[in-house]
């Protein structure tokens, strides 16, 4: 099934790993067959990863979007999972984090964003802090 991106003018997103900006004005895109795309407003950049849970989002986005690297952002996923599940009590925040985690061990990794970026409104709420760029629909 096509994935259609309407785009604002100026807009950035990633396909496989490459950033594409939109043009001067609103367009569409159609997407005929299976790519790993991310918009802006959905992409963290290394110096925005300042949480336990960013440090959880990033991994997942970068295994996403360089399949080359996953080997390694694997590593760093499941360490910083595991640091974030024996700091967290709370057990609907707990099968969060194993929904992210079977996603993730099932190559579903933008499947594991969406959840992901529910794990950094629950962070958030915590924390007290201003809300996320990367949105709840990643």
């Amino acid at each position: 099934m096509p994935l259609k991106l309407s785009l604002k003018p100026g807009e950035k997103f990633a396909v496989n790993g490459a950033v594409i900006v939109n043009g001067d004005r609103r367009g569409t895109l159609v997407v005929q067959n299976q790519a790993s795309i991310l918009r802006e407003r959905d992409i963290m950049q290394p110096y925005d990863v300042t949480t336990p849970a960013k440090h959880i989002y990033f991994p997942i986005m970068m295994m996403y979007l360089d399949e080359a690297g996953q080997e390694n952002y694997y590593r760093d996923f499941t360490a910083r999972m595991t640091e974030f599940m024996d700091a967290i009590s709370r057990p609907e925040v707990l099968l969060l984090c194993v929904e992210i985690s079977k996603e993730v061990v099932s190559h579903r990794y933008y499947a594991a964003l969406r959840h992901c970026a529910r794990l950094l409104e629950y962070e958030q709420e915590i924390l007290g802090n201003e809300p996320e760029r990367v949105s709840a629909h990643a």
